[in-house]
């Protein structure tokens, strides 16, 4: 069976209560909140996500830089990485892709299309059965998670993404996620098979992207983070970053402004903003992802070598730095 979101086991453990404690401390997260990460979190270490079937991917361009986390203006949206960045235009008439949903579904397809080695890529039978697979619950309304979903799904299979690196070299990737998307789910009847299923034709360069560099990543995690998009972003970030790390390596608030926070004013509460929101997402990801060797420095954080979060075997080989 392929890996899903949605494979988190239910076990109680007694270490719950003492992870509590330790967490607490660095932030206050709220107890509901903090018991279910807890939880994920320590299933995951239980066992690790090749057994468990739940290794996916991600594409590595979309790791170094990433889409926005909530609703923007306009239609282009520009994020940096050091000398890497990537810029995502939409029809002014969509709009721009935002927020966990997106980031959720590029992993899901990213990962069929590693499974599968095929760029058409087949959706549930149902509407409510994909959402199933993202780790989502149907929901209907205007704010539900159906109409969400859907809203999200159409900004992302209309974008395009340009990749860009510019040093002492230079070179790009532009690219559409999608080539072709077809949805015959009834939003009205979410548990309804329809008659044709619903699929997406993925673009030849966004394949060949995510199959010749994916990064990857346990799905469980994915699905412990899922509200936070800038959670989720830390996330395949450190687990990618991890991979190749051999050196101390200290990071600055301006850089990592640069890279997840262009929903912040460059001022100083902006900066001071971006502090916290990252700080806050960052002990989220540390619940999840224990391993992971981070120390606070003046004007920044230090990342020191850790164990990858997805160990290292023939069916997920290390990923190499960006080479654009």
């Amino acid at each position: 069976m392929p890996p899903r979101f949605n494979q988190i086991p239910t076990y109680i453990f007694a270490r719950k209560a003492k992870r509590r404690k330790a967490v607490m401390g660095k932030d206050k997260l709220g107890h509901k909140a903090l018991d279910k990460l807890i939880v994920g979190a320590l299933s995951i270490e239980a066992e690790e996500a090749k057994s468990a079937g739940a290794v996916g991917f991600m594409a590595r361009s979309m790791v170094q830089a990433t889409l926005p986390h909530k609703a923007v203006q306009g239609n282009e949206f520009t994020r940096r990485n050091g000398n890497y960045s990537l810029t995502i235009l939409a029809p002014s008439t969509v709009g721009l892709p935002y927020g966990s949903y997106p980031r959720l579904l590029l992993s899901w397809l990213a990962t069929e299309a590693v499974r599968t080695k095929e760029r058409e890529v087949v959706l549930g039978e149902s509407l409510s059965n994909f959402m199933h697979e993202l780790g989502l619950v149907p929901a209907g309304g205007k704010c539900g998670s159906i109409t969400q979903l859907k809203n999200q799904m159409r900004r992302l299979f209309s974008s395009h993404v340009s990749c860009r690196y510019e040093g002492s070299a230079a070179g790009g990737l532009n690219m559409m996620l999608a080539d072709k998307y077809a949805l015959w789910w009834s939003p009205q009847e979410p548990e309804q098979a329809a008659l044709w299923k619903s699929s997406v034709l993925l673009s030849q360069p966004f394949f060949d992207e995510v199959t010749a560099h994916p990064v990857p990543v346990d799905l469980r995690a994915l699905n412990a983070l899922k509200k936070s998009p800038m959670a989720l972003d830390v996330y395949m970030w450190l687990t990618y970053r991890m991979s190749y790390l051999r050196k101390p390596t200290p990071l600055l608030w301006t850089s990592l402004q640069a890279q997840y926070g262009a929903d912040y004013a460059d001022t100083p509460s902006g900066r001071q903003g971006f502090k916290k929101g990252f700080n806050h997402a960052l002990n989220k990801v540390r619940v999840v992802y224990a391993g992971a060797n981070i120390a606070p420095i003046e004007g920044g954080i230090l990342l020191l070598p850790s164990k990858t979060h997805v160990s290292r075997n023939k069916s997920c080989q290390p990923v190499d730095k960006a080479s654009y």
